[in-house]
């Protein structure tokens, strides 16, 4: 299969030798900071597909787990698994409940800043976001050090780095890699030039098809109720129309090549990572995630997805550590969550049988009943799930909120799918060592938040709506890896439960800053050197 990175054979062959081995910067105390810090996050990616496909992975994810620090038992330590929670924690240190961002809906999303050169998307900008991230730290101590941010997402792309308008860009449905207002008001000439080049345009008619013989693969390929029963089996073609094939590629293996060759131009155009600051690059892969949704995590397509972003992966370290003097690079790989079984594949002897659960048509009895007693609809809502009232609104019509929420609490608890209900006032009190799941919410959220009930899935079940998904607080949503690659760590696997926030402060003590804020995480010393 053609690789877009034979695009890239100009560029590397035209490196200036300075720009080939960067310096790094010393800190106060003397040791070297490194010159460039990449954050590598797969969107979707489960722990156990390092594991299971192990023995296949010959590129980029063969690397690092073979010859990096490798946590085996790392996690997002908080309720709602989803990709703007997520990526917001990684390089802040802090938890949902402290960065304010709690879910997709209360991501980026800001019609106050809109999209240049028409774009697609409503705008977007990381005002929800609260506090401070390593970026931040970094420029703290030098106001030159710089940041790329790229992903196929808005929120992938916004969140890593923060508050701070650096270059960060995400892609539109238009084939471009644009930006909102809130960066910038005219896009950077290598930005336009790289457009220009109308690399997803290229894939019009390109048909993917599984890396490896057939022999290969212990999956099943044709599975009806893998892609809602349509086109559920190799190969797979993207339309023929660019004008389409720009939004197709999106859900195949090409767009994180895509995506790796927007930001090798980026670090070249920037000149990210030459010294003797410390500048820091992060990018994130969605392909993983649009194949997971499709298809799920136990599918044909999934397991070659993974042979494919493994390759990508190698192709984007071979050219990033040609382009700079490995030495002076600290790299770390995550993702930003997991994701369920299709609930309808689920084994047999698994019961209760998972299923596809919704708390609507409870809202809606309540809300019938509320109406008849003078209460303003709008005085209860459920966002997914949690269970928000306005309690001024039940004084008003003179209805006691409490004894609403138990009765909602009770109907909750009897419904397919629903695996308890807790009032989150109640959590504080929980055991969160023996219970993770009061634990991973008591993080996801604050009091301030003005949540009162919050409902947890049964094991294996989903909230419906994609083929596969996630957003629970279990550990297959959850449950991700993490591993630290370059001179500045320890090459081995380490076992210890460690969270996803524990990974800004571990980058910040390699580079020798200091976070300006408290954080949630700590810093991972056995895996320093």
């Amino acid at each position: 299969m053609k690789s877009i990175f034979g695009t890239l054979a100009a560029l590397l062959s035209i490196v200036p030798p300075a720009m080939a081995q960067p310096s790094s910067r010393a800190d106060a105390a003397g040791a070297r900071s490194p010159a460039l810090i990449v954050l590598i996050v797969i969107d979707q990616f489960k722990a156990d597909y390092l594991t299971r496909f192990g023995s296949q992975l010959r590129g980029g994810l063969g690397r690092l787990s073979r010859d990096g620090a490798w946590f085996t038992n790392a996690y997002h330590d908080h309720a709602i698994a989803e990709t703007a929670p997520g990526h917001a924690t990684l390089l802040s240190g802090r938890f949902p409940r402290s960065t304010g961002i709690g879910m997709n809906r209360a991501g980026v999303d800001d019609s106050e800043f809109p999209m240049l050169d028409g774009a697609t998307g409503q705008g977007a900008s990381p005002r929800r976001l609260r506090g401070t991230t390593l970026v931040d730290w970094l420029r703290a101590r030098d106001a030159k050090s710089k940041a790329l941010s790229v992903s196929r997402k808005d929120r992938g792309a916004i969140l890593p780095v923060g508050l701070s308008k650096q270059q960060v860009y995400w892609y539109s449905l238009d084939g471009r890699f644009t930006t909102s207002s809130y960066y910038t008001a005219v896009l950077p000439d290598w930005v336009q030039r790289f457009n220009a080049r109308r690399l997803p345009h290229s894939y019009a008619g390109r048909t993917w098809k599984p890396m490896l013989p057939d022999s290969a693969y212990r999956e099943r390929d044709s599975v009806e109720v893998e892609s809602e029963g349509n086109q559920y089996a190799f190969p797979h073609t993207i339309p023929g129309d660019t004008a389409r094939a720009v939004q197709w590629v999106i859900g195949s293996p090409w767009m994180d090549d895509i995506t790796f060759a927007f930001a090798l131009d980026g670090l070249q155009s920037l000149s990210l990572g030459v010294g003797p600051r410390t500048d820091v690059l992060s990018v994130s892969l969605s392909s993983t995630d649009a194949v997971g949704h499709r298809f799920g995590p136990d599918s044909k397509e999934m397991h070659d997805q993974i042979l494919q972003v493994d390759r990508a992966l190698g192709v984007f370290l071979d050219s990033l550590y040609r382009l700079r003097n490995p030495a002076t690079v600290a790299l770390v790989l995550t993702s930003d969550h997991g994701v369920a079984r299709i609930p309808e594949l689920a084994a047999d002897s698994i019961r209760p049988a998972p299923v596809r659960a919704s708390l609507r048509p409870l809202l809606d009895s309540v809300l019938a009943g509320l109406v008849r007693r003078k209460v303003n609809p709008a005085a209860i809502d459920v966002d997914q799930q949690l269970i928000l009232i306005n309690r001024a609104e039940f004084k008003r019509a003179k209805v006691d909120a409490d004894s609403v929420l138990r009765s909602f609490a009770e109907a909750a608890r009897r419904l397919p799918g629903i695996g308890r209900v807790d009032r989150f006032a109640d959590l504080a009190r929980a055991d969160t060592v023996a219970d993770p799941v009061a634990r991973r919410w008591l993080h996801q959220l604050s009091a301030q938040d003005s949540v009162e009930l919050v409902v947890t899935l049964k094991p294996g079940s989903t909230w419906g709506g994609n083929v596969a998904s996630h957003v629970s607080p279990h550990d297959y949503d959850t449950h991700v890896p993490i591993i630290f690659y370059g001179p500045q760590f320890k090459p081995g696997r380490y076992s210890g439960f460690v969270r996803t926030v524990d990974i800004a402060p571990t980058m910040a003590a390699v580079a020798g800053v200091r976070p300006s804020e408290k954080l949630d995480g700590v810093v991972l010393q056995q895996a320093l050197r």
